[in-house]
């Protein structure tokens, strides 16, 4: 659906985007984690064609899409700070978009209207934050995008509004095979609706993966030992993050648990268990494995 190819953006010298390669399967709720500065707002803007990449190649659905008309009319994009005509209202920018957009569905206009109780007559941006991105979700998925590009969506929304938009946003990938490619600093929010993560960091992508295998192949573990900890326990194991608490040592470690726990069994721990770890935690200690400042989160 979405593949980007070795794609390198800069301005004024700086490396926005470097050597990025990245695919996002058709119907797919992909999240775009990273650093501030890692690039990711950057490479949103490249694909919806607000930028044009120095190097490498942007497609969707093997169609370029800088100054591709066609294709933009599948994409809707709303960014961090969404953008609205000055002194227009909601029913105002629906005309404007149903002029745009090929597949513009005014009866979803009017079911979104009522779903968020929005008032179409009031100008935008006497709105607060909260109510301008509503706004910005009634109108843009009554454009029936294929591709839905959002950049901190749920940033200024309420905890109900929050959920009433997760399940808008299922519902279409489900029923349409929407497309989503989603930038958040909120790792629980794409923790909840993401098939795929990419973490990037300083213009470049350091994992791409499926959320669940990202999961399963890093570990939160609790050990303690009678005496000292044995010497080259973990000699095959990567680790990404350790900590002492009293006796109990603490650790983050990447590999298959089966071959984590056979390996440490056989050194007979007093404790050892297998912890919950959040999208959060691997997120921190992959950035530290990278050099990026970490706080203690292990608690």
């Amino acid at each position: 659906m979405i593949k980007i190819s070795n794609v390198r953006k800069s301005f004024e010298e700086q490396e926005a985007v470097e050597n990025v390669s990245i695919n996002v399967n058709k119907g797919s709720i992909y999240g775009l984690l990273g650093s501030n500065g890692a690039g990711k707002t950057t490479l949103l803007k490249l694909l919806t064609g607000i930028y044009i990449q120095d190097e490498g190649l942007i497609t969707i659905e093997d169609q370029q899409v800088y100054e591709n008309s066609e294709i933009k009319n599948r994409i809707f994009f709303i960014q961090d700070v969404p953008f609205f005509l000055p002194q227009y209202n909601v029913k105002q920018m629906a005309q404007f978009y149903e002029n745009i957009y090929p597949n513009w569905d005014q009866q979803r206009f009017e079911e979104l209207v009522k779903v968020f109780e929005m008032n179409v007559h009031k100008k935008i941006h006497k709105f607060s934050k909260g109510i301008q991105r509503q706004a910005a979700f009634i109108l843009g998925l009554s454009t029936r995008p294929d591709v839905l590009i959002l950049d901190e969506p749920m940033d200024g929304l309420d905890p109900v509004m929050r959920k009433n938009v997760k399940s808008l946003l299922i519902e279409d990938v489900a029923e349409r095979e929407m497309t989503i490619l989603i930038s958040s600093h909120n790792l629980r929010e794409v923790e909840d609706i993401c098939d795929f993560v990419c973490i990037m960091h300083k213009g470049r992508t350091i994992i791409e993966k499926e959320l669940d295998d990202l999961k399963s192949d890093t570990h939160k573990i609790q050990l303690a030992f009678k005496g000292p900890i044995p010497p080259g326990i973990f000699e095959n194991i990567k680790v990404l993050h350790k900590e002492k608490r009293g006796s109990i040592l603490l650790y983050i470690l990447n590999g298959k648990q089966d071959e984590i726990v056979a390996n440490i069994e056989k050194y007979n721990p007093v404790i050892f268990d297998i912890l919950p770890l959040t999208l959060e935690e691997i997120f921190i200690y992959e950035m530290g494995d990278v050099g990026y400042a970490v706080q203690n989160i292990l608690g």
